[in-house]
């Protein structure tokens, strides 16, 4: 009996002295208590919640190491590992988790146009709704502030850059020749169909380190991955006509599009200005292509496009008595393949290549002009996500870029150049998210041309800081190189790149419908081509001895939230820049960069009507100039630039449209510049003539067909 009752007693103290106590304290980051955290032992029920003040205390049986969790809404969830004897006393503090659409974004230099992006400013329906712009997203584009409309020229003048500084890429691959081949003073448009991109990043500057070779700007085009459905679209337009399929099968499907543009009819109906004389107005063939294939764990696309265009111009020149001929001839191909294959453990690797053959024949009074530049892009990136606060993004790539000119004139003299270039590039960057309210990306470039026989290295750095619910700061710093133009480096390949250091702060503001962007910014020139006579000729002399700098403010607002069925947006920019390039004498404001910039965007779903109609106002202050009979340089303004246009898409039924658009609808007598005579006249001056637009306005007319799976699609996003 006496043995019986030391065996229960040593049973009752085994299981007394059995249960541990744990306990502790759990805090947020600014060591405020966190009420009603859940603390337990993984894989057992032994566990308690933290009380008003935090603390928490609960008894187990667990014996050895065990792993204590701390679980509590918005934070993330806490281990920590140990013998639980010594889990007492803790003082533990949780981090708060990140959240992706309210926490903070690194948006400094970015517009993003994208239906899933929460730092997108615009939608892919809004590059191509946008009254004036007839579809082209270059036009819509320059709508946002930071660029700068250069009319008789179409392509993207961004913060004090020339056009050449701006680079466009699809599916992360550069496409070398964007935009279609025109004539002095005649605008050009971009090759590519808005409807085939699913999102659209615009940097207005501090890119990431991915892309280089651009000074001031990329524009990124993602192609569509999966289609919704299968369909066609009919288009019968006044300047011509088009006609795209999609089709579907399991996981593969395939887009194409064909376009065919004549002027003709146009120019019949609103002749041009008495400036120039149209032998065969504008004419083009177009066609895209793009076929997907989609797996569990990778994506394949390719995407090919080509255009034919030819025009026969005569155009005014003070310097002759007569029209000086003008005759084009253009063909280009661009093909981009690209592969992503997601691998385990959140590591993704993205292949792929572009090759692009633009050929032009040219024939200018009694000479021609043939040129070929055939290019090739070949890139492999790796993404690695070791958490949602960390992102590692690393890669390699190869650009080759031949290009051959020959000059013959009214003697059948032959001049041969050009140039050979093989480059190659190495970046990476990352992604620190330290919590909903700070962020870092940093990163760096390295690229060495083998045609310059130079090595440059680019540090990128952003930072983003969430000031409120609603709002946040961005500061960016970078290096940008890019190797000087065809137009010099075929007369001479002993020039280095030209380099530009970027500075901005942003503030940008989203509530319900509503965006608030305010940026500044200074960009620093250095290394800057110039030359020593008019144009640039295979006897000039070149030096890379010119700098400059750009300085501004852009602000933007778009609200589409306040006034039912109607969105618009404004947009403003100052511009203060000056360089010495080319063949300045002194550093002045180049003359495709006016100090004041203004648009206002409006779009209006009219329900009784059945129709989206809309209104885009853009103005600019007069562009520099230079006089002759004047001792400065580049000092005088032209008049301000100004343009209204509207358009109007009525919807037959759900899946026919006639729309209607009409460009600088109120007439406005704009001047994009004057030519001045190269000899004075009788009285000692030089005589001048104005350039001006092709015609004041121009109108669209067009009738849209969709035929689709749903019977309710149709063409208005592409309008």
């Amino acid at each position: 009996m006496k043995t019986f009752c030391h065996l229960i007693l040593l049973l009752f103290a085994t299981g007394a002295f059995g249960q541990t106590i744990i306990s502790g304290t759990v805090t947020d980051s600014g060591d405020n208590p966190i009420e009603g955290a859940n603390v337990y032992i993984e894989g057992t029920y032994d566990g308690a919640s933290t009380d008003s003040e935090g603390q928490f205390t609960f008894e187990t049986s667990e014996s050895g190491t065990q792993n204590l969790m701390v679980s509590m809404l918005s934070f993330e969830t806490f281990t920590q590992a140990g013998d639980v004897r010594y889990l007492k006393d803790l003082r533990i503090t949780l981090r708060e988790a990140l959240n992706e659409l309210t926490g903070v974004t690194l948006t400094a230099g970015s517009f993003k146009a994208g239906d899933n992006s929460k730092a997108s400013v615009l939608k892919p329906l809004d590059i191509v709704t946008t009254a004036g712009a007839a579809g082209d997203f270059v036009a819509a584009l320059q709508t946002l502030p930071g660029t700068s409309t250069v009319n008789e020229d179409g392509r993207l003048f961004v913060r004090g850059g020339a056009a050449g500084e701006t680079q466009v890429f699809i599916d992360g691959l550069r496409v070398f020749q964007p935009f279609n081949a025109t004539a002095n003073n005649i605008p050009t448009r971009g090759r590519f169909s808005p409807f085939l991109f699913k999102g659209i990043t615009f940097s207005t500057g501090g890119y990431s380190a991915e892309y280089g070779q651009a000074l001031s700007s990329v524009l990124l085009l993602n192609t569509t991955d999966v289609p919704d459905q299968e369909k066609t679209d009919i288009s019968i337009m006044s300047v011509g006509g088009g006609l795209g399929h999609t089709e579907i099968w399991d996981k593969e499907s395939l887009s194409i599009n064909a376009n065919y543009i004549n002027l003709a009819p146009y120019q019949f109906l609103v002749p041009s200005n008495r400036d120039m004389r149209w032998n065969k107005p504008f004419e083009s063939i177009s066609g895209e292509a793009v076929f997907r294939s989609q797996r569990e764990r990778s994506l394949f696309k390719l995407y090919t496009g080509f255009n034919h265009s030819n025009l026969d111009i005569e155009q005014a020149d003070i310097n002759f008595e007569d029209y000086v001929p003008f005759r084009l001839k253009n063909n280009n191909l661009y093909l981009n393949g690209s592969y992503k294959n997601f691998l385990e453990n959140e590591w993704t690797i993205t292949s792929g290549a572009s090759i692009s053959v633009d050929k032009n024949d040219i024939d200018i009074l009694e000479n021609t002009l043939d040129s070929k530049e055939v290019a090739a892009h070949l890139k492999t990136k790796v993404n690695k996500n070791f958490s949602n606060r960390f992102q590692l993004v690393f890669g390699a790539e190869y650009f080759r870029q031949q290009f051959d000119e020959s000059f013959t004139d009214i003697g059948d003299t032959k001049i041969p150049y050009g140039f050979d270039d093989h480059l190659v590039g190495a970046f990476a960057e990352t992604d620190i998210f330290f919590s909903n309210k700070f962020a870092i990306k940093f990163g760096g470039r390295l690229e060495h041309s083998q045609l310059l026989d130079q090595t440059t290295l680019s540090p990128r750095v952003s930072l983003a800081y969430k000031s409120s619910d609603k709002g946040q700061f961005s500061l960016a710093y970078g290096d940008f190189y890019q190797n000087p133009w065809n137009e010099y480096l075929k007369f001479d390949q002993e020039l280095k790149a030209e380099k530009t250091s970027h500075y901005i702060l942003n503030y940008q503001m989203l509530d319900n419908g509503r965006t608030f962007r305010a940026e500044a910014y200074y960009k620093n020139y250095d290394n800057l081509v110039k030359f020593d006579t008019e144009t640039p000729l295979f006897n000039s002399t070149y030096a890379n001895t010119g700098g400059g700098y750009a300085m501004g403010l852009d602000v933007f607002w778009r609200d589409n939230k306040s006034i039912k069925n109607l969105d618009y947006w404004v947009s403003y920019s100052f511009l203060d820049t000056q360089r010495n390039y080319r063949n300045f004498r002194e550093k002045a404001t180049p003359n495709f960069a006016p100090k004041n910039s203004f648009s206002l965007v409006t779009k209006y779903w009219v329900e009784d009507w059945r129709s989206q109609v809309g209104f885009s106002y853009n103005y600019g202050s007069g562009r520099p100039y230079d006089n002759p009979n004047t001792t400065e340089f580049l000092n005088e303004r032209t008049k301000p630039y100004n343009n209204l246009s509207v358009n109007w898409a009525y919807l037959l039924s759900p899946q026919k449209i006639l729309y209607l658009s009409i460009s600088n609808v109120a007439g406005f007598n704009n001047v994009n510049g004057y030519q001045y005579a190269n000899d004075r006249n009788d009285l000692g001056a030089f005589e001048r003539r104005a350039i001006r637009p092709n015609a004041d306005t121009f109108f669209f007319v067009g009738f849209f067909w969709t035929i689709s799976q749903d019977n309710k699609s149709n063409q208005l996003d592409n309008l």
